[in-house]
């Protein structure tokens, strides 16, 4: 990185980082990743006498039908938003309620850097934990055999990871140098708008983002455009907004 933007923001980077993997939200990010691999040894150990059918209520579910269900309901409508509302909403909102934001504004730097440089370490931490966690899901649910014809898949569906990630935290980023209390709001938006907007009829669906992360919606290019749209938006609030901190 060079210049007078990606500079700076690549310093910012060096330090977020270090913040995010020691700091009190990284045992958050552990439980996040650490409860599937769980729940997927307990699934595993649950399929009797090593056979890669689940029988309940009378149907018969696959490992490979259950891996699926794990990256539909587990990842993308909890792990996924969930962190990006968590660590999103944080990277600068805790700065200003912990009032050490005007520490970071004297720094010789563009505020647009200090928001680059937060999330592109959001981003690295997240990324980095969340994805070898639904891998290690996958090679425990899936039967060796499998593996092969299904790795197509599954790289498909840690890049919808991926991208998700990097949408949700872009937009909460940009919610939490906007607005007061953006964490309450972000809870809200995913856990309680999207979840009744996806099952609406019409075109209300199509205002969520997990609408876009769906395996049947080609929603690449909507994902890029919000996550592009919503870091730009937080590095101008953050430039042009003066930050008043309460007593």
């Amino acid at each position: 990185m060079s210049g007078p933007l990606l500079g700076p923001a690549r310093r910012m980077f060096e330090l977020a980082l270090g913040e995010m993997l020691w700091g009190r939200r990284a045992v958050f990010m552990g439980l996040a990743a650490g409860a599937p691999i769980l729940l997927a040894v307990v699934a595993r150990l649950t399929l009797a006498g090593g056979s890669a059918v689940l029988v309940v209520n009378g149907s018969r579910i696959d490992s490979e039908a259950m891996f699926g269900t794990a990256v539909s309901l587990l990842y993308l409508r909890f792990i996924v938003p969930a962190l990006g509302v968590f660590y999103g909403t944080s990277l600068i909102a805790e700065e200003i309620e912990e009032k050490t934001i005007t520490y970071l504004f004297v720094r010789p730097m563009a505020r647009g850097a200090i928001v680059l440089g937060k999330y592109l370490a959001y981003l690295v931490c997240v990324v980095a934990v969340v994805l070898p966690s639904a891998a290690l899901v996958f090679v425990i649910m899936v039967p060796f055999a499998s593996i092969g014809p299904l790795f197509g898949t599954v790289l498909r569906d840690l890049g919808v990871m991926a991208l998700g990630l990097a949408t949700y935290g872009a937009l909460f980023l940009w919610a939490g140098v906007s607005f007061k209390r953006p964490l309450v709001g972000g809870l809200i938006f995913v856990f309680g708008w999207e979840s009744v907007a996806l099952v609406l009829p019409g075109y209300v669906r199509r205002l969520t983002i997990a609408y876009y992360l769906q395996p049947t919606v080609p929603g690449v290019a909507t994902l890029l455009a919000v996550a592009i749209i919503a870091l730009f938006l937080a590095m101008q609030t953050i430039e042009r907004r003066e930050y008043v901190l309460e007593q």
